[in-house]
């Protein structure tokens, strides 16, 4: 009866083989151009990001621009014309950070497209005034410490313009008792329209005797 017949490879040196077969192979196919990766998607090639020139108007000066249709118009104040004025906060429309004035009226930018406002006007707080030329709401802000960390500031001014213009216009709110009487600017109406910007540092008192100030003077 033959003996047991001794192995022609040891189990190591077939493991070093196995190794080599491997990596030669992951080499070849490295090298090969069906395996290479997927080039990134160019403007004009498939799978490319969509793109539209369009023009904003932004406190009265023309911008042309190329943007990915789905740039926010925040974004597009922020990151393309470099006016950061207008903040960034919950990036949901619900913290008013972000609020411009649009075509006359106030608007979250972060929850539009900057393509939806080709051709139309922007307000910024850059465009309000200037701290030596400070919009009225800006100087009762300032007067009443209407702010702490500062970083809503820019979204409640432009909210309360937005507001005050609203009022003058007869538009009613949610509290409006008569919603065919001119609103009056009451403490119920102002806290009502100016809830959707939100003062972390609770700053709501000194924000409201700001724009009663001003509201007042405008009536």
């Amino acid at each position: 009866m033959d003996s047991a017949t001794t192995p022609l490879i040891s189990r190591r040196d077939a493991l070093i083989v196995g190794a080599a077969t491997a990596a030669t192979a992951a080499a070849v196919s490295s090298s090969s151009p069906a395996s290479a990766a997927p080039a990134a998607p160019t403007a004009s090639g498939a799978g490319a990001v969509p793109r539209a020139k369009l023009t904003l108007n932004v406190n009265g000066k023309a911008h042309s621009l190329e943007l990915d249709t789905r740039t926010t118009l925040l974004d597009a104040l922020r990151e393309h014309l470099h006016l950061t004025g207008t903040k960034k906060g919950c990036d949901h429309g619900q913290c008013g950070a972000c609020t411009v004035i649009a075509d006359g009226r106030r608007i979250n930018s972060c929850l539009t497209l900057a393509v939806m406002h080709d051709g139309g006007q922007v307000t910024t707080i850059e465009g309000l005034g200037t701290p030596q030329n400070m919009h009225p709401l800006q100087a009762a802000f300032v007067k009443h410490d209407g702010y702490q960390c500062g970083y809503c500031t820019p979204g409640q001014i432009c909210s309360a313009v937005g507001v005050i213009d609203e009022v003058k216009r007869g538009v009613p709110s949610h509290v409006s008792a008569d919603l065919t009487a001119r609103p009056i600017l009451s403490a119920d109406e102002l806290r009502e329209r100016m809830s959707g910007n939100i003062c972390r540092c609770g700053a709501y008192s000194n924000i409201v005797e700001a724009i009663t100030e001003v509201a007042g003077s405008r009536a």
